[in-house]
């Protein structure tokens, strides 16, 4: 009747008046906010935290107390700033930052690069995507150009005390071990694994599926599927339990070792340099038509153009 009829009206507004109520944001009596930023729903801000004047924060953000985020700097939904964490920088340029990531305790993420060539007033830029752990006392730069930019993809685990410098394009997936450290423009493909205390020169490529062993110095590329390590490093073969976590085929990796004994690893009979050989390999009726094989040839010979660094160096095993 129309007793009950006002009564469901009276609860509804009641339940959206609660819920509007719920998603207003959270601002400890510490904390200094400037009036100008902007704040989504939700969001959460704890003691003795920093937001600037430019800072755009999504909705259920949470800043853990003493997090502070700077210049013009956008953090997508749901992201967590722990205790102590930097974002962003007072610089021209700006950190946009997606969604669903977690910056760790102390790490200081999209600040001016250590670059002496970075010109004061430049604009600097970094992006980063979605689902990414940042661990802790870990650094993240921007740009040294203008023209240029730091980017990290997606779901990427970054563990305590990682660098990545000005101008790093790493993609998604990647696992990068406590102390890796990236110089400038170094690019990391897709599901790649760097065990801890790894240090890569600056404009070096690790190809997708890599696996860089402990305590590694990576002066020149590491093409798809492959394992290094050493300093400096130097080639151990293909990354089989990466493969095999990953998902590649029995046949799959059965061709990528024939492939890899191919090139690196010549019967004693086979005379040439390796791009001889690795053009024999294209022209193989049954390797060469694999795609993974074709995908680790590809990788190789973008490692020899002329702006690139070549490939670490490898142990000449001749076959008898």
């Amino acid at each position: 009747g129309p007793l009950s009829s006002a009564f469901r009206q009276l609860s509804r507004r009641t339940s959206h008046a609660v819920a509007e109520k719920m998603v207003e944001p959270f601002i400890h009596p510490t904390a200094v906010v400037h009036p100008d930023a902007t704040l989504g729903q939700a969001v959460s801000i704890g003691p003795f935290c920093t937001v600037g004047s430019l800072a755009k924060l999504g909705n259920a953000c949470k800043l853990y107390p003493g997090a502070h985020v700077f210049g013009r700097t956008q953090l997508g939904d749901n992201c967590v700033l722990l205790t102590g964490a930097i974002v962003g920088d007072d610089l021209p340029g700006h950190t946009v930052i997606g969604s669903n990531n977690i910056i760790g305790y102390h790490a200081v993420v999209g600040v001016k690069c250590q670059d002496l060539k970075y010109k004061d007033g430049a604009e600097c830029f970094l992006d980063i995507g979605d689902n990414n752990e940042i661990r802790e006392y870990s650094s993240i730069h921007r740009s040294s150009k203008e023209d240029d930019r730091t980017v990290i993809g997606h779901k990427n685990l970054i563990m305590g005390s990682c660098h990545i410098a000005h101008d790093c394009k790493i993609g998604s997936n990647n696992i990068l071990a406590n102390n890796t450290l990236l110089a400038g423009h170094v690019v990391v493909e897709d599901y790649v694994h760097t065990a801890g205390a790894t240090v890569v020169h600056q404009h070096c490529h690790l190809g997708s599926f890599c696996f860089i062993g402990g305590g590694s110095v990576v002066s020149q590329d590491v093409p798809k599927f492959l394992m290094v390590s050493g300093d400096r490093a130097e080639l151990r073969g293909l990354n089989l339990e990466g493969l095999r976590r990953r998902g590649f085929s029995v046949v799959e990796i059965k061709s990528l070792r024939a492939a890899y004994r191919k090139i690196f690893m010549p019967h004693i009979s086979e005379s040439g340099s390796i791009e001889d050989r690795v053009m024999e390999l294209e022209h193989d009726e049954e390797l060469g038509q694999a795609s993974v094989v074709r995908s680790m040839i590809q990788s190789i010979r973008d490692s020899f153009c002329d702006d690139r660094r070549g490939i670490c160096k490898f142990r000449q095993w001749n076959v008898s």
